[in-house]
């Protein structure tokens, strides 16, 4: 059986939309560098920049 990890170890982004710190989710795991928003609430409601 394999060895859990704690919550603490897995790494950690800041959310585009909200703000908030999200951690790795296992769903994220092969496009973990392209994920911007924690959750799909954020990704719909995501700001545009008027850069």
């Amino acid at each position: 059986m394999s060895k859990m990890r704690r919550k603490a170890d897995l790494p950690s982004k800041i959310c585009a939309a909200c703000a908030r710190p999200f951690t790795w989710r296992r769903k994220w795991a092969r496009d973990w560098d392209s994920v911007k928003y924690c959750s799909d609430r954020c990704r719909m409601h995501k700001t545009t920049s008027a850069d």
